[in-house]
């Protein structure tokens, strides 16, 4: 199995799961928080959707993210730039996704965007060196393991923690 193929079907997979995972919910339960400095799952959602968006289609790509090109923070009434990182406490638990379809439709064009730049990439292109601000210069595989994979999948468990908090049934159960 070649890197890319590993990297296109962990994704999948993280995509998938993500899917499972907000399938279910309520409005009320997609921005429920536990504690008072707990995050709701939209908030987690919303921050590991962009972050992937930004990861794959401005850094690695050099284009306009799914969210700008496809006016998703128009629709979803949301802020045009931020992804989360660096955003208080307050406006993080504050964050609100007041459609959930049309948030999905969002979600689901990022999922084919990623799968489309990875159909036509090799292992040669995974080798080549990317900046990811502000963690440096990486290979291209280094900065889709790091901030897709391994930061897609610890966000994905702490969705799944608030999901048992409210008392709902573990995804693929």
């Amino acid at each position: 199995m070649s890197t890319v193929d590993f990297i296109r079907g962990s994704l999948r997979q993280l995509h998938s799961s993500y899917d499972e995972a907000i399938a279910d919910l309520s409005p009320e339960q997609l921005h429920w928080r536990a504690t008072d400095t707990g995050l709701p799952i939209s908030f987690i959602l919303w921050h590991y959707v962009r972050t992937e968006d930004n990861i794959i289609q401005f850094v690695l790509q050099r284009k306009p993210t799914v969210w700008i090109e496809g006016g998703w923070y128009e629709k979803l009434a949301l802020h045009k730039t931020a992804q989360g990182t660096g955003m208080s406490l307050e406006d993080a638990q504050n964050l609100r996704i007041d459609s959930l379809d049309d948030w999905r439709r969002y979600q689901t064009a990022v999922w084919q965007t990623t799968d489309a730049f990875l159909a036509s990439a090799d292992d040669e292109m995974l080798g080549q060196t990317t900046t990811v601000k502000p963690l440096g210069e990486m290979p291209v595989q280094n900065a889709i393991g790091m901030m897709c994979l391994t930061h897609g999948f610890t966000h994905l468990g702490e969705v799944q923690h608030v999901r048992g908090l409210l008392g709902l049934k573990g995804m693929g159960w």
